[in-house]
């Protein structure tokens, strides 16, 4: 029998319908899918089933000391006892076994972590590695067919990896968790790339906060021939003899808007023709991936998690790759031709196939491992193989593949100089004469702007003069793009991580928003890095430990060798932190505190912070307990972040509840708190009101109570609307509203129910709500049909549910009783604080 092994499930399902022509039998071995056909098992793994890990000893943070820990032994353990233990049973039958795990430094460490479970059954079994680049029938069958040997030195790099940030992260962590008594869930972390990174965004926002503002003027005048007006700018030559547009004094400014207002004419003194080509976009690697990506709407993480999915069903090449330029065996017609008579992509490629010639363009960078990210001829359903999502980032990558055949584009540039006087007045127009590239590949503006043909001498009437007072402004965040961008610039990860980075950041309260911005505790932690170790947030150094990982994937350098240097630079850092361990403590403890803080306690002045329940969930609490016992109660939807602007009568930081696409701000909690209470009584109480049958309204002996229970609707302090009934807590029949919109109480009635239909005002559109019994029992409805209760929790959609059922995770029950850390590692783009929060919910 031979044993195939895959990273992951879907991809051993995928390999397995190939290889077998889809004649594969499937059965559970330990809870883990095995699929078998004609001599052959295949198995996924899911991803890395073997960790590092310090020894039982060193686990209790309150006895060890973590510089203790730089030194300590690190031991592999099986972190997915199932997956392991039927590999062991698998390898027991198997007569030769083939490795077929992501061909890159992770998937190489994975690979050879499968090897050694195999190796310690059975010495003797003949071990190949097959590698391939998309999971196509082609390059599967031809992978299987010129098996290769597995990479030692690239899996020891990824091992040097594992073990340093295991080292960096655990120590460091513990040493700032520590002094600023913060354990938990809520932990300050620190890791090797992630607090250079981190940084980044604190440099950022610290350049934002530092900028002072100049004052600026421009001006403006519409100019006009034969009845067409276009906008010209006035322009002056600075010292540099550069064109420049803002004035700064304010005299000057006043007087060319006299002089531009006093004249009915301009004269033309200069017009400029150009043509000028606009060359195709090279290949996709992933940091251009995800830029392109997040120019319509999907963050890092979400591009790469579908991208990650198509690749593993056959529809793209490998996401993760640095290169850009194709492979000489890649033949962009046939690709092309695989397209044609497509209903949405099939225009395209007819219309590149014309061409006399297809030459695909070139990036700078070229390597040997991965080519750059494009289609694989397999074209998915719209909704059916793929959902929309899925669909929209596949065609990303279908046309990004079209522009590097197509042709490129042409401008034409016209630009215009008319004078008044000596002020001199420009208009710049340019028109797509070629479209080029852009006709297959439309992600990229292509907005013209008019300026008419005219001569040299010629008038043109001004129509209207404008001056603008401007202000300088700060540098714009980085967006979650081009951060990736500058991380790769400055060596900081790989192309595997960077994204993940980012995730850990939003994931442990460093940064909120997109673009990122930091919190308070993220501005502290890196002032106490810089202050008291610059080297844990100097990318220099982690770029060089990047390198040395480079180098043992290359076999310049052992694992040993550079893991040790490793610690060294770690045992200096503590040398420099030892002394200072208090005034750190402090110094994070405050800020803690500060991203916390809403304002001063209306009953005894001290501060009104956020807190968290040991349920999960979030209310405002005062920090005078338990002198004072004042709280006040937060949504239960997403979590709170205290934002900048301030309640007039409250004096309250307004709070916004971060839910995803449903992020809400909740606005100041005293107010919501006011606006408490019951609104317009809406109709009889169904379960207590006149002519109720329900078992609610009849006494003890059967016989009908009273029977006087009204729905109104209802305001609650934590800002949650509803309509309820008048003898809440006795009667606790109850719909649910929408918390935002202003709800109007129409005159129509339902027939059934006899309540007045609603329709709440929000946005552009009134959504008619209609009667509220009808529509919650339509929701419920919905709810049934989805199959999955899972699907209530904020976050979790359709595509979600599909992942965690895949886990082996089919309800809220099943969720409840999970360990996170599995289920992160089990569900691709799910984090365990992210899991954490939904079991709170749930």
């Amino acid at each position: 029998m031979e044993l195939i092994i895959t990273e992951k499930d879907n991809a051993a399902r995928r390999i397995a319908d190939i290889l077998s022509g889809g004649t594969y039998d499937s059965s559970r071995e330990n809870g883990v899918n095995v699929y078998e056909w004609g001599g052959k098992r295949c198995v996924g793994l899911s991803g890395h089933v073997v960790g590092v890990d310090f020894p039982a000893e060193y686990s209790d943070w309150r006895d060890v000391e973590p510089v203790e820990l730089i030194d300590a032994n690190i031991e592999k353990t099986a972190t997915k006892e199932n997956i392991v233990a039927t590999l062991r049973i698998l390898s027991r039958r198997a007569e030769r076994v083939a490795i077929a795990t992501d061909y890159d430094r992770e998937g190489e460490l994975i690979g050879k972590e499968a090897y050694d479970i195999v190796r310690e059954v059975d010495e003797d079994v003949p071990i190949r590695r097959v590698r391939f680049s998309s999971i196509t029938e082609n390059e599967v069958q031809n992978a299987f067919d010129e098996p290769d040997e597995l990479d030692f030195d690239l899996a020891a790099a990824g091992e040097a990896r594992q073990i340093i940030d295991l080292i960096w992260g655990a120590a460091l962590t513990r040493f700032l968790s520590l002094s600023a008594g913060q354990l938990g869930n809520d932990f300050i972390s620190v890791g090797r790339v992630q607090s250079p990174t981190l940084k980044l965004i604190v440099d950022r926002e610290r350049e934002i906060q530092a900028f002072d503002p100049e004052t600026y003027w421009e001006l403006f005048a519409d100019l006009v021939k034969d009845e067409t007006s276009f906008e010209a700018q006035y322009f002056y030559r600075d010292e540099d003899d550069n064109e420049a547009e803002r004035v700064w004094a304010e005299a000057r400014a006043d007087e060319v808007y006299e002089t531009l207002s006093g004249r009915d004419a301009a004269t033309v003194v200069d017009v400029n023709r150009r043509t000028r080509t606009d060359a195709p976009p090279a290949p996709f690697n992933t940091t251009q991936f995800i830029r392109a990506a997040s120019a319509i709407g999907y963050s890092a993480k979400r591009a790469m998690s579908i991208a990650e999915d198509l690749y593993t069903a056959g529809y793209i090449t490998y996401p993760r790759t640095d290169n850009t330029v194709y492979p000489d065996d890649l033949d962009p017609e046939e690709l092309l031709e695989e397209f044609v008579g497509h209903s949405t992509l099939g225009e395209s490629a007819d219309s590149l196939l014309e061409a006399d010639e297809i030459r695909p363009t070139e990036g700078d960078e070229e390597t040997t491992d991965h080519p750059p990210i494009h289609p694989t001829g397999e074209i998915p359903s719209r909704g059916g193989d793929v959902s929309d999502d899925e669909w929209e980032i596949y065609e990303l990558v279908v046309r990004r593949f079209y522009a590097t055949v197509a042709d490129p584009a042409e401008w034409e540039h016209l630009k215009v100089v008319a004078e008044v006087d000596d002020a001199r007045l420009k208009a710049n127009g340019k028109r797509l004469v070629e479209p080029g590239y852009h006709d297959v590949y439309p992600y990229f503006n292509t907005t013209e702007n008019y300026v008419p043909d005219v001569e040299t001498g010629e008038e043109l009437s001004i129509e209207g003069v404008g001056l603008e007072e401007k202000e300088t402004q700060p540098p714009r965040r980085y967006g979650q793009s081009r951060l990736i961008e500058t991380m790769e610039d400055l060596g900081l990860g790989t192309k595997s991580t960077r994204h993940n980075t980012l995730e850990k950041l939003y994931d442990r309260g460093y940064i909120e928003s997109d673009p990122p911005r930091p919190t308070k505790l993220a501005m502290a932690v890196v002032d106490a890095a810089e202050s008291y170790a610059d080297r844990v947030v100097s990318e220099g150094m982690t770029a060089q430990l990047e390198a040395d990982m480079d180098a043992i994937a290359s076999g310049e350098a052992d694992l040993e060798d550079v893991t040790d240097e490793s610690r060294e630079m770690l045992e200096e850092i503590f040398a420099n932190l030892a002394d200072s361990r208090e005034e750190i403590g402090d110094h994070l403890r405050k800020s803690l505190k500060d991203d916390k803080r809403l304002g001063p306690c209306p009953e005894c002045g001290e501060d009104l912070l956020v807190r968290q329940s040991r349920h999960g969930s979030y209310f405002i609490g005062c920090d005078g307990y338990p002198d004072c016992e004042n709280t006040l109660p937060l949504p239960s939807t997403g979590k709170p972040l205290i934002m900048d602007g301030e309640c007039e009568e409250h004096g309250l930081n307004e709070v916004k509840m971060l839910a995803g696409r449903q992020t809400f701000v909740h606005g100041c909690p005293l107010c919501k708190a006011d606006e408490a209470g019951e609104g317009e009584i809406l109709g009889d109480c169904p379960d207590c009101g006149e002519g109720a049958t329900s078992p609610t309204s009849r006494g003890e002996g059967g016989e009908t109570a009273e029977a006087d229970g009204e729905l109104v609707i209802k305001t609650l302090q934590s800002g949650s609307r509803l309509v309820g009934c008048t003898r809440y807590p006795d009667c606790e029949y109850s719909l649910p509203l929408p918390r935002r919109g202003e709800i109007e109480v129409t005159d129509e009635h339902c027939e059934e129910h006899e309540l007045p239909e609603l329709v709440v005002h929000s946005g552009d559109e009134p959504w008619e709500l209609g009667c509220p019994i009808c529509n919650y029992q339509e929701f419920q409805a919905r709810e049934a049909d989805s199959g999955s209760d899972l699907e209530s929790l904020d976050g979790v959609g359709a595509k979600t549910v599909e992942k965690l059922v895949d886990a082996g995770i089919e309800s809220l029950e099943d969720l409840s009783d999970a360990d996170p850390d599995a289920v992160a590692d089990d569900v691709d783009g799910v984090s365990a604080d992210r899991v954490r929060s939904w079991q709170a919910k749930a």
